[in-house]
């Protein structure tokens, strides 16, 4: 009988090895085992698990650290943690480092087959999510995109939809997070591949030459217009043309886009000559376009004009299982460009890279491991070759970053460093936070990914009961 899926199971606990294998075979999984995160890395690329079944506390390797590592060599592997529940901070630092669910110790069979269950279907969603991107990759569409984290999924999810069409698209972001490169897919998927992909850069422009740019301009239009000039949408014609930061945009040049949105015409800078191209319009900003409207400086009918889709770019700190497949892309590229043959990055440089916050995003990453690059001389880039302002964010606050971080996960937060304080009494959490004993006790069952169940599956999970 085909079975439904693959797990590999990582624990050091032989019994405990053999009870799950034994569990998951019995609901039809096809099952394979590793004393510890090492012996896991080998199994990998034979095994072909699409979910990762680890401990956290293992001798070498560590679940969190194998984990990284495992993200790296198979990104459609969907992990799920196993914790005493005196451990709970440590698995959910490990869903924040990119494990889909973790499972208090000792597991409860049924619970287990739940969250078992929901990690292969997230798997098979990033299975299919991969494929999609290996047909668009054929096309060259995706380039250099790298992203298996849910947030970038659903970029490259909706990249996919919009590429085909002939929808403007606006495409949000911080600075650094890649808005050039996903304007470049956008282009690639669509009918318009083969016709010409331009970019112009908004802010850089000063208005006379920005509007030059744009529209072109005549001989004699403006001091130093020695000649007839095509601008940038004629260059642009039957393809697409990318407005980088089109917040810059002075107002007088925002009607006159306008207008080509409506019309699909324009004159150059001087000339009378009606002009009309087929040019699709993909404008990237990393301001706020609402603002500027409420402060005057933003037409609201241009922002609904480009605003058709919008596609908005995570920070690269919400993405945080794609730092090393990223850090991984670039150690390659630079150590290739250099002559170097860097591998790998030491465990103690992961950990730095996976827990800085990158303010500078996907662009700050780049530049800090051509550093390492340069400055690197043996096999595997170390902690000691990144800059010493990658300060791990554990030890910059313990406190999830406002603005950054949803009211779940606050929520989230405060129930379990609360329980923590009260050494897992449920009734003084409850006490301090105002909430009842229950609603904590559905909410553990909650975050470790199953829907509330009976008082005797709580029981035998033992987690905390009301003690007031």
């Amino acid at each position: 009988m085909t079975p439904r899926g693959r797990v590999l199971i990582v624990d050091d606990e032989a019994n405990a090895r053999a009870a799950l294998g034994e569990i998951l075979r019995d609901e039809g999984y096809a099952t394979e085992t590793a004393a510890d995160g090492f012996k896991a890395l080998g199994k990998l690329e034979e095994f072909a698990p699409d979910v990762v079944l680890t401990d956290l506390k293992m001798p070498g390797l560590d679940g969190i650290a194998f984990m990284e590592k495992a993200r790296a060599a198979n990104p459609t592997a969907v992990f799920v943690v196993m914790t005493a529940f005196g451990s709970i901070s440590s698995a959910v630092d490990a869903v924040k480092r990119g494990a889909e669910n973790y499972l208090t110790k000792p597991l409860n069979p049924e619970e287990l087959t739940v969250v078992v269950e929901r990690a292969f279907e997230k798997a098979s969603l990033l299975q299919e999510m991969h494929r999609l991107r290996e047909r668009l990759r054929e096309r060259n569409a995706f380039g250099h995109i790298i992203g298996s984290d849910p947030a970038m999924t659903a970029v490259l999810d909706l990249v996919a939809q919009v590429g085909p069409t002939r929808a403007s698209v606006l495409i949000t972001g911080e600075s650094g997070t890649g808005k050039e490169l996903i304007a470049e897919a956008i282009h690639i998927a669509s009918p318009r591949a083969k016709m010409p992909f331009v970019r112009l850069h908004c802010a850089a422009l000063a208005e006379s030459l920005l509007e030059s740019e744009l529209f072109g301009h005549e001989r004699g239009a403006f001091t130093g217009a020695v000649g007839r000039r095509e601008g940038r949408f004629k260059a642009a014609d039957g393809g697409t043309l990318l407005l980088d930061e089109i917040g810059e945009i002075p107002l007088g040049t925002q009607v006159k886009l306008l207008r080509f949105l409506q019309e699909r015409t324009f004159e150059r800078v001087g000339g009378n000559e009606t002009l009309k191209v087929d040019v699709r319009i993909i404008a990237a900003t990393h301001r706020d376009l609402k603002q500027l409207i409420s402060e005057g400086r933003f037409r609201e009918d241009l922002f609904y004009r480009l605003n058709v889709v919008t596609v908005e770019l995570p920070p690269l700190r919400e993405r945080r299982s794609d730092v090393i497949p990223l850090a991984s892309f670039f150690l390659r590229k630079y150590s290739a460009e250099n002559g170097r043959s860097i591998e790998t990055f030491s465990d103690e440089a992961v950990d730095r890279l996976v827990r800085h916050r990158w303010p500078g995003n996907v662009r700050e990453l780049e530049n800090v491991i051509e550093r390492a690059v340069v400055l690197t001389n043996g096999p595997r880039v170390e902690a000691a070759q990144l800059p010493s302002s990658l300060v791990p964010e554990a030890s910059q606050s313990q406190t999830p970053s406002i603005p950054g971080t949803t009211l779940q996960d606050l929520e989230r937060f405060a129930i379990l460093r609360t329980l923590e304080a009260c050494g897992g009494s449920t009734s003084k959490a409850a006490m301090i936070l105002g909430i009842s004993s229950r609603k904590i006790q559905y909410k553990l069952h909650e975050y470790s990914g199953a829907t509330p169940l009976a008082a005797s599956i709580a029981t035998s999970t033992r987690l905390p009961e009301s003690d007031g």
